[in-house]
């Protein structure tokens, strides 16, 4: 089963396109926490929070346990700020050091581009967002 990283901003409609494939973002997850964690940044799942839609969907895919429903903490936002310095700290460290990931290393880039786009238009428009991971 493969994953995929994805951003939901807080409330209905933001006004603005906030898809993002973060499919090269969740392969390497191990090697980008451990990059953040050397850049002293927040690994892009401390932004990871689940609430009752997400969980139902991996029930429905057959991921986890469904007592878990019963269990959920409430949804935690974070600052947009906040998520654009660790994916700003890694845009630049890949920039001037690429991780030699092979064919990994453009997607990467690429993906962490789109997260920075999306998170700039957060932060402008005084929304909060979280990190969302899909199961396929």
């Amino acid at each position: 089963m493969a994953a995929c990283f994805y951003i939901v901003v807080e409330g209905e409609d933001p006004g603005f396109d906030i898809f993002v494939n973060g499919q090269a973002l969740a392969r390497n997850e191990d090697a980008l926490e451990k990059l953040a964690e050397r850049l002293k940044v927040s690994p892009l799942l401390e932004y990871f929070s689940a609430d009752e839609n997400s969980m139902a969907m991996l029930l429905e895919q057959g991921a986890g346990n469904p007592e878990w429903a019963d269990h959920l903490p409430e949804t935690q936002w974070f600052s947009a700020a906040d998520g654009l310095v660790t994916v700003r700290a890694l845009i630049e460290f890949l920039t001037v050091t690429p991780l030699g990931m092979g064919s990994e290393t453009r997607a990467i880039f690429s993906e962490l581009r789109e997260f920075e786009r999306v998170l700039s238009k957060t932060a402008q428009h005084g929304l909060r967002w979280n990190l969302a991971v899909s199961w396929y």
